[in-house]
Order: structure tokens, then C-alpha cells, then sequence
């Protein structure tokens, strides 16, 4: 029995399709790892910085501004929860523990505005869920630092 011209020619283009995919992928990944590497090498004076890369071992590098803002400044819940943006102090939020000036950002975090809700709170669960208020599918306070129950990988029926 003869296969139809128009199947056996959709079928040959799909099949060269995934195949060039493959290895655009690739050779975007091999490029990007390659920039990397040399980045690093220039920057941090690694001259060996091309093997782990490839390899995806390589150590995150910590930079002059994190190491700086580590050493900084140590804040407190008590005082997190005074950083509410009324009577003139500055709006913060933390992620995770790691504390975020919002200041800058007093159109979305100011008060009355809609994420006002998450400045002065460890606001880990909500930006991981993406639930703003009230609580979130599994039964938790939607701003909560509690990641009990999260995982690495983020379903997209999650945000739905």
C-alpha cells in the first residue's frame, strides 16, 4: 500500500523540525556556558573556569555588593514589622529571610495600594504560590514564611 505523499512529507519536515531544535538547543547552552566561562576567567582571574561550567558544577561566586550587604546590616522581625512605610519609615519586605528595600516602589507597596499586604511580613509562601491574601490551596496563611508543603518545581495548574 502507498503512503500518501502529503503524510510522508509532513512527517520527514516534523522529523527534521525536532532534529534542528536539538541541536539549537545545544549550541545555544555550549555558547551561553562558553560566554560564562570566559566571563569568569576575566572577572575573577579563573583561568580553569571552562571545564565545571561545561560540566555544570561550577560554585556560585559571591559579589563585592551581596558580601558587603551580608556584613551590613542584621534586621530583626521586630524591626521588619516597623518598616510598614507609615509615619515616614522606608517599606521593606522579606523573601526567604533575605530583606527587600521597596521604598522605590511606593505606587505598588505604599499604603492602601495593592500590595501593601505583603511590606513588614516574610512574604515567602505568597510569592511562591502566588496567593495574595487569605490562604492558599493547601490550607495556609497565604503571607506566611512557612514553605511546608512547597517544592523546587512550580506547577503551572497552580496559578490558575
Amino acid at each position: 500500500m502507498a503512503i500518501p505523499l502529503w503524510i510522508a512529507a509532513s512527517v520527514g519536515v516534523t522529523g527534521v523540525l525536532l532534529s534542528r531544535v536539538d541541536y539549537n538547543m545545544f549550541f545555544m547552552k555550549f555558547f551561553r556556558n562558553l560566554s560564562r566561562s570566559k566571563a569568569r576567567a576575566r572577572l575573577h582571574g579563573n583561568k580553569y573556569a571552562m571545564i565545571p561550567v561545561m560540566l555544570g558544577i561550577e560554585e556560585p561566586i559571591k559579589i563585592v555588593d551581596d558580601i558587603n550587604a551580608e556584613n551590613a546590616m542584621t534586621v530583626t522581625r521586630e524591626l521588619l514589622e516597623e518598616m510598614d512605610g507609615f509615619d515616614g519609615a522606608p517599606l521593606y519586605l522579606s523573601i526567604k529571610g533575605r530583606v527587600y528595600d521597596v521604598s522605590a516602589g511606593e505606587k505598588f507597596y505604599g499604603e492602601g495600594k495593592e500590595y501593601h499586604d505583603w511590606v513588614g511580613k516574610d512574604a515567602s509562601r505568597s510569592f511562591g504560590t502566588g496567593c495574595r491574601g487569605g490562604v492558599d490551596r493547601s490550607g495556609m496563611d497565604c503571607l506566611s514564611e512557612s514553605l511546608e508543603g512547597l517544592t523546587a518545581k512550580v506547577s503551572c495548574n497552580q496559578f490558575k
